[in-house]
């Protein structure tokens, strides 16, 4: 048996072949960048005169992008491009560096910001201040960034593998009654993708409102092009985030990496688990796929329900639902609805007391003690600042003992590098876990460089000797913590749509911890004469490194 799944994972490993319409599409956006270049560089030819316009255009972009408000390290790359490379840098910039909204696409944006439940505050930020005032800071602005809720009395269950939390998703599934949502980055028909997809057909031919929202370019090569059709023919209704159509702009850069499951709005699953068969260790890729997830019952629910609304509806262009109809609640919220018509771009909305007592698994859980955050985070300008990275920066600059981190990247800008080793300067244990089988050699090495600086600050670096560490895990003195889809890298810092469940004195977080220190005993930890480099390495290294808030 053993043997049959090492199989199947070097069949997976094999490359797979592409989609006609995902080849179309990137001919598209090659010929359009190519059109729009060729055409300027054609008008300096033939006018030679234009060519002082395009050196003025080109320093005038130059000045303009060092003097925006963006962090330092996505700044560097595109001063290469545009000062180096005439005329096509510059021409990039524009098409590529910022999502610019149009007027309709604005509208939209300021409708799904006004969707959700107005939730009446019901004193949990003023405990969270009782009992702790600067904890109480950390959670106020992290609602304030994400427009997100501090939640009480919501069970939290703590999965440190994707292998306990199928069966759990699957049982809680089949016994939905009203709706099921799920969206994610990755799915790939398999076991675990299978016997979900079972259980949902049943349920939507039951009459159970089933949606699903998979990201395009993320399945791209793990589901067929028109793989939404199908299921919407099963009944499930279906719609792929972002659909790749060849536009040469910034929107195919910012895909849908969030992983969330809703049942009857009372309870959701997220973390780092995609719907494939690794995940599960099913198959074998690279070693055992460690990773986690949390299970989630009751009221704070609501903001993953808020979440999947938002981004479904951002892509079918239309709504047609009230969306207070989902979310858990007594008479003490208010639902706010809008009519039928169309709906594009996503946005942030909105937050009761529905919880029953979460169950304790192997992997460990709560009993509804303590606070959370669910919560979203994305490019700009669907946020305006970086959520996760806030949270992190606050979370550090908090600790007090130790910091524990799990992540299968770590390419990060000079401002949470700096945060990091400044916690371990100030004497707080940090420790940083990453893969020692890596899933691309690019983004490992780039990892790797990343160790030196850390450690000597006095990080503490550990690589996963079993496999690939792909959990999202950020932990402080035992009782703040993160767990999600958030990598230490730009894609998910800057680029993608993510979420995240911050929780604090929550059972869950021992949970969390506990599991960290098990999965460093199971690691290597790094030393610095374990990262031998020749020349030609440090200078692709240094290169790479340039360009990292792109990769």
């Amino acid at each position: 048996m053993e043997e049959e799944r090492k199989e199947q994972g070097k069949k997976r490993k094999k490359a797979k072949l592409i989609p006609a319409r995902y080849l179309f599409a990137m001919l598209l956006i090659l010929v359009e960048i190519a059109l729009v270049i060729s055409g300027v560089v054609a008008i300096t030819v033939i006018l030679p005169i234009s060519y002082t316009s395009v050196v003025i255009t080109q320093v005038g972009v130059a000045i303009s992008l060092v003097g925006r408000n963006d962090n330092p390290d996505y700044k560097l790359p595109w001063l290469f491009f545009i000062l180096l490379l005439p005329i096509i840098g510059f021409m990039l910039y524009f098409m590529f560096y910022t999502r610019k909204l149009s007027r309709r696409a604005r509208k939209r944006l300021a409708v799904l910001k006004t969707l959700g439940i107005e939730r009446q505050d019901g004193g949990e930020m003023s405990a969270l201040f009782a009992a702790d005032e600067h904890i109480a800071t950390q959670a106020q602005a992290l609602c304030s960034l994400s427009s997100a809720n501090l939640y009480r009395g919501t069970d939290i269950r703590y999965f440190s593998l994707g292998d306990d939390m199928f069966p759990a998703m699957v049982e809680d599934l089949k016994k939905a009654e009203k709706f099921i949502f799920m969206e994610y980055f990755i799915i790939e028909r398999g076991l675990f993708w299978d016997t979900i997809l079972g259980v949902l057909e049943e349920k939507a031919a039951a009459g159970v409102d089933v949606r699903v929202v998979y990201d395009d370019i993320g399945c791209m090569k793990t589901l067929p092009s028109n793989y939404y059709k199908r299921l919407t023919k099963a009944g499930i209704k279906c719609v792929p985030f972002f659909k790749l159509v060849g536009q040469a702009n910034g929107k195919f850069n910012n895909r849908s990496h969030r992983k969330i499951t809703v049942i009857d709005g009372k309870v959701g699953y997220t973390g780092g688990i995609n719907l494939a068969d690794e995940y599960i260790n099913e198959v074998e890729r690279f070693g055992h796929w460690k990773d986690a997830g949390l299970r989630l019952e009751g009221e704070a629910v609501n903001e993953l329900t808020r979440l999947f609304l938002i981004d479904y509806h951002m892509n079918t262009k239309k709504h047609d639902d009230v969306f207070a109809d989902y979310y858990i609640g007594s008479g003490e919220a208010v639902g706010s609805s809008v009519e039928s018509g169309e709906v594009g771009e996503s946005g942030e909305v909105v937050g009761e007391n529905g919880g029953s007592g979460g169950e304790v698994g192997e992997s460990g859980g709560s009993s509804g003690e303590g606070w959370c955050i669910p919560f979203g985070d994305g490019p700009r300008p669907i946020f305006e600042r970086r959520v996760t990275q806030t949270a992190l920066l606050n979370m550090l600059g908090g600790a007090k003992h130790y910091v524990y981190m799990t992540t299968p990247y770590l390419i990060i800008d000079n401002e949470l590098t700096a945060a990091i080793e400044n916690a371990a300067l100030r004497g707080v244990d940090v420790r940083i876990i990453t893969p020692h089988i890596p899933d691309k050699k690019l983004v490992f090495s780039m990892t790797r460089s990343y160790y030196p600086r850390l450690m000597a600050a006095g990080v503490k670096i550990f690589e996963y000797e079993k496999g690939f560490i792909h959990a999202k895990t950020y932990l402080a003195d035992g009782e703040v913590a993160i767990v999600g889809t958030v990598n230490l890298d730009y894609r998910s810092l800057v680029h993608h749509f993510e979420n995240g469940v911050w929780m604090y004195r929550s059972p869950a977080v021992a949970a969390q911890e506990s599991d960290f220190l098990a999965t460093q005993s199971q690691s290597i930890e790094f030393r610095p004469d374990m990262l031998k480099q020749n020349l030609w390495q440090r200078f692709v290294r240094a290169l790479v490194k340039i360009f990292a808030p792109l990769l």
